[in-house]
């Protein structure tokens, strides 16, 4: 596995946020995340509470193909 540095994780990471919610959704989520108390674990386990890990993989399947 290669490791990316810091500066490429950011860079992908604004990225894939700017192409999935466009720039004014993404410029919200970010402030959203500055704004409150955010532990990531948390947030992502309940995400991901009721669903599994095959929905999850459909899901994704089916953004790819709609993206493709």
């Amino acid at each position: 596995m290669t490791t990316i540095t810091d500066a490429e994780v950011k860079q992908k990471g604004l990225g894939a946020l700017l192409e999935a919610l466009g720039e004014v959704d993404a410029e919200r989520f970010i402030t959203l995340l500055n704004r409150d108390p955010f532990d990531y674990t948390v947030w992502q386990k309940n995400l991901f509470e009721n669903i599994s890990v095959q929905e999850i993989s459909a899901k994704a399947m089916l953004l790819k193909k709609k993206n493709s």
